[in-house]
């Protein structure tokens, strides 16, 4: 029995929780033990319990080779304590588990996690300015012309300009976009983005959208420096000068230019412990209690690197504009001293990068419940910031250039004909991909030619109109596209097929016609019986 990569949805976390028991409980070798001159049967050592998670856990595209065995012990005292595993009196509830050889067995059942009700959240309708009649005086240059699907009627209504017709139609213009607006339509397009990318039907389950505040995204997007730090309008909510020159002693060993005081020796171990009791004191993670279903959700995505970094790029972008700077500095830090070899070692029994990670895993990433798994996951989606740090915690580019477009595109006055909707153009943006020239030539001679020899079929069948308007119409089409008209009508035979000509009836003759001359009248002897 093998666990899967669980992918991105609602409940990841219990989903994993649930698994993994199921996968412990069925892999965990079970033998005879003997503890004080007594036999129990089913049952194994603490010890063995951990090698065997252990094993499991680091061959698991879940959680990988980075979980180390002290997580693997902490998540075995949560077995016990939720009574997954039992010693071998029976007793539970106590996070008291040790990799020693104390003797553990399974309950008849272990009790699954069941999967919480989350409310529905409403999805919100973003209502776009209304439509203004022209202003008198107003130019209309470079106005964009808006296209339509014709159909015969339409065709001739727009070439009927020949004949001394003109289609009604009207400039118009949508109110100006407010700040508000623009922010609103930044985070509908971000939103949807991020359901795209995870795969989503809906992102109710994951994320409740009410929470997330479009000021928000549209800040981290602008208000950034050269390096693509984010700017904070409130100056308040910076970090204290004294840890950041902290970090950055750390970030740039050995050049600590901050710190004017003399270094001992174990000085860097001192100033990394205060940069970890900085951030171990605060109240919320810095991804927020909020965000922690999507950026679990995230995590499903890792084994396809560039969409992980994209759905990650645009989940960053949800945060707090203070969040998102102290995460940006923080991981930028750990990232270097993660890969610095000239910073001398941390502790004495873990590697520099494991320290770290385990370290800052909880001030970047927990749950408000106390998920039993929050280490293990904020330990994955940690270590993917630290190697991606640069792309992931950037202004996506793609994203920004298409939501600009759109909104320029709303800002655009329309001539609107009548009948037709003019809203209907403002469709949410498109991603296209590359096409050889060939094809491009392709698509263009039969893009452009067949809704022409359509239209011109539908003029030819059409049975509702008098054949003098028929071929009116198919004189004004032969004029404007000679070649297309060819290809359906090659010869005047083709064409003639279209209006055959009526039989003319002889007129009937009259019926003194079909009479003899007239004769003089001869009297005839009658002849008497």
């Amino acid at each position: 029995m093998e666990l899967g990569l669980v992918g991105p949805g609602p409940y990841r976390a219990t989903r994993l929780w649930n698994e993994i028991i199921e996968l412990f409980r069925a892999g965990m070798p079970l033998r005879k033990h003997r503890c004080r001159f007594k036999s129990y049967e089913r049952c194994f050592k603490a010890s063995e319990a951990v090698d065997c998670l252990h094993e499991l856990l680091g061959s698991n595209q879940n959680f990988g080779p980075e979980v180390t065995r002290n997580q693997t012990v902490k998540l075995l005292k949560k077995f016990l304590k939720n009574h997954v595993i039992e010693d071998i009196k029976g007793r539970w509830g106590k996070e008291d588990f040790q990799d020693d050889g104390h003797l553990y067995r399974f309950p008849p059942s272990s009790p699954l996690k069941p999967y919480p009700k989350k409310r529905s959240c409403g999805k919100e309708v973003i209502k776009f300015p209304d439509w203004n009649e022209p202003k008198a005086g107003t130019s209309q240059e470079h106005i964009p012309v808006k296209s339509v699907m014709m159909n015969s009627e339409m065709w001739y209504k727009r070439h009927s300009i020949a004949i001394g017709e003109v289609p009604a139609c009207k400039l118009v213009f949508r109110r100006e976009l407010t700040q508000t607006n623009i922010e609103e339509i930044w985070k509908s397009i971000t939103m949807s983005q991020l359901q795209k990318i995870l795969g989503l039907d809906s992102l109710d389950e994951v994320l409740d959208t009410k929470l997330v505040n479009s000021k928000h995204i549209f800040q981290n997007m602008y208000n950034v420096n050269k390096q693509g730090i984010v700017t904070l309008e409130d100056k308040s909510k910076e970090l204290p000068h004294w840890i950041l020159s902290a970090m950055k002693c750390l970030a740039n060993w050995p050049s600590c230019s901050d710190l004017k005081q003399p270094t001992y020796s174990g000085f860097e171990r001192d100033v990394f412990t205060t940069i970890v009791d900085y951030f171990g004191q605060m109240k919320e993670p810095l991804l927020t209690f909020h965000f922690y279903d999507i950026f679990v959700s995230v995590l499903g995505l890792l084994q396809n690197h560039s969409k992980a970094i994209e759905a990650l790029q645009i989940s960053c972008l949800l945060l707090p504009p203070e969040n998102r700077k102290r995460l940006q500095l923080l991981v930028r830090m750990m990232a270097r001293i993660s890969f610095n070899k000239d910073l001398p070692p941390l502790s004495e029994s873990v590697k520099t990068r494991t320290l770290v990670v385990q370290a800052f895993s909880r001030c970047i990433l927990c749950s408000k419940d106390e998920m039993d798994l929050d280490e293990l996951l904020a330990a994955k989606l940690v270590s993917f910031l630290m190697d991606n740090y640069q792309e992931i915690l950037g202004v996506p580019s793609s994203l920004k250039s298409s939501i600009e477009e759109h909104v320029i595109h709303l800002q655009r006055a329309q001539i609107k004909y009548a009948g037709a909707d003019t809203d209907a153009t403002f469709l949410p943006p498109s991603f296209c991909h590359q096409i050889s020239t060939d094809e491009f030539e392709h698509q263009r001679a039969t893009g452009s030619q067949e809704p022409l020899a359509s239209l011109l079929e539908e003029i030819a069948m059409n049975k509702e109109i008098s054949v003098k308007d028929k071929k009116k119409k198919l004189k004004q089409f032969q004029k404007s596209y000679p070649e297309v008209y060819k290809v359906r009508f090659p010869t005047p035979e083709t064409e003639a097929v279209l209006f055959p000509e009526k039989t003319k009836q002889k007129p009937p003759l009259l019926m003194w016609a079909l009479k003899k001359p007239f004769q003089p009248f001869h009297r005839t002897r009658s002849f008497r019986m």
